[in-house]
C-alpha cells in the first residue's frame, strides 16, 4: 500500500525561493560591492565554487548572475581564467555611465529617476515580502543613526542600500540592473549634499511607512516628493559654493 506523501493537514511546505529569484538577489549584492567600491574594476570575483558557498546557493544560479552581470556590462569572464569586474561599458550601463563632476548630468539622473523609481516604489508596496519590508525599515533605522552621527559616508551608503532595496521588492530585475546603474554613476554624490539630515529622515520614514501599509498611491507620492527635494538641495548646495 503506496504511503501518502502530503503533509498532515493544516501544515504547509515551507515556500523556498526560486533560483530566478536568487539569482536576482546575487546580482543585486554583487552589484552592491561594485558601486561601494569594495569590488573595483580588475578585481577578480571568486570561483564558481566559492561563491556558490558563500552565497548557499546552486552552481545554476551563480552562472545565471554572472550571466545577468555581463550582459549589464559589469563583469567579463575570460575561459579558464575567471571573471572580472569592468568599467560599465555597454549597453543601459554605457548610457548611464556619466561624469560626476558634471552638475548638468546629476540633475539629468535625478529626473532620470522621477521616472524610474516613482514607478517601482509604487509596485514595491504592492508586491514586497515580509523579508523585504524588514530589511527596508532596518536600512532606515540605520539611516537615522548614521545622519544623526553625522556620518556622511555610511549614510550614504544606507541610503543607496534602500534605494536597491525597493528595487527589488518590485519583482522586476530590469528594475534592479537599471537601479543598480543608476546608484553606480551617482555614488560619490550621494555623500556630499547631505544637507537638511532631518527632512531627509523624514521623507524616507514616510517611503517606508507607505510601503509597509502597502499604499501605492501614497508611496508614489512620497517617492516624487523626495527625489524634487533632492534635486533642490542639490541645486542649493552648488548655488552656496560658488557663492562662498
Amino acid at each position: 500500500m503506496n504511503q501518502s506523501s502530503t503533509l498532515p493537514t493544516g501544515e504547509t511546505e515551507p515556500k523556498r525561493k526560486r533560483p530566478r529569484k536568487l539569482a536576482q538577489t546575487l546580482v543585486a549584492e554583487i552589484s552592491r560591492q561594485i558601486a561601494e567600491g569594495e569590488l573595483k574594476p580588475g578585481d577578480k570575483l571568486p570561483t564558481e565554487t566559492a561563491i556558490m558557498e558563500q552565497h548557499g546557493v546552486s552552481r545554476t544560479v551563480v552562472r545565471e548572475a554572472l550571466q545577468r552581470l555581463q550582459v549589464s556590462g559589469l563583469v567579463e569572464t575570460r575561459h579558464g581564467v575567471g571573471t572580472f569586474i569592468l568599467e560599465s561599458s555597454t549597453d543601459v550601463g554605457q548610457f548611464l555611465k556619466v561624469s560626476i563632476d558634471s552638475v548638468r548630468d546629476t540633475i539629468a539622473i535625478l529626473e532620470f529617476r522621477l521616472g524610474l523609481e516613482v514607478e517601482a516604489v509604487g509596485l514595491a508596496a504592492e508586491r514586497r515580502s515580509p523579508e523585504q519590508m524588514t530589511q527596508l525599515r532596518e536600512t532606515v533605522d540605520a539611516l537615522k543613526h548614521y545622519e544623526s552621527e553625522g556620518l556622511a559616508e555610511q549614510a550614504g551608503k544606507e541610503d543607496s542600500r534602500f534605494h536597491i532595496l525597493i528595487a527589488e521588492a518590485t519583482g522586476n530585475r530590469y528594475y534592479v540592473d537599471v537601479m543598480n546603474h543608476v546608484r553606480n554613476s551617482i555614488g560619490p554624490l550621494v555623500s556630499v549634499h547631505r544637507t537638511d539630515p532631518e527632512r531627509l529622515n523624514h521623507e524616507h520614514e514616510e517611503i517606508c511607512a507607505a510601503i509597509e501599509r502597502q499604499d501605492s498611491y501614497t508611496a508614489r507620492a512620497a517617492m516624487r516628493l523626495h527625489l524634487v527635494n533632492s534635486k533642490e538641495r542639490l541645486l542649493k548646495m552648488i548655488k552656496e559654493r560658488q557663492q562662498a
